[in-house]
């Protein structure tokens, strides 16, 4: 099976950067597939990126892309969202997803692990 630890949220103003991480043990990372999802009190559960096994394909939800950017660090087991212009809108918990299916999948119902979620909060 697979762990997932994430990284990096906090308390943050409108138009602040921060930067996300998310570790994963117990299968060669290469292996899976990856996303980010997040989800807000009272909302569903959204993805916000998605990538691939190699990195070489990417998606990016309308409401983030421009302003964060998904990367893997296969070496270190490690996925990244680096997250620019902040919005108080952008304010959720969260989540790293993998698949062990290799391409993009959008749905949290095509994920099979799930990290614990980091809280990211966004004031204006």
């Amino acid at each position: 099976q697979v762990q997932l630890v994430e990284l990096g949220g906090g308390l943050v103003q409108a138009g602040d950067s921060l930067r996300l991480s998310c570790t994963a043990s117990g299968r060669a990372f290469s292996s899976l597939s990856m996303a980010w999802f997040r989800q807000a009190p009272g909302k569903e559960r959204e993805v916000v990126a998605a990538m691939s096994r190699t990195g070489s394909s990417t998606y990016y939800a309308t409401s983030v892309k421009g302003r964060f950017t998904v990367s893997r660090d296969n070496a270190k087991n490690t996925m990244h969202l680096q997250m620019n212009s902040l919005k108080p809108e952008d304010t959720a918990v969260y989540y790293c997803a993998a698949r062990s299916m290799v391409y993009i999948a959008y749905d949290v119902n095509d994920y099979d692990y799930w990290g614990q979620g980091t809280q990211v909060t966004v004031s204006s």
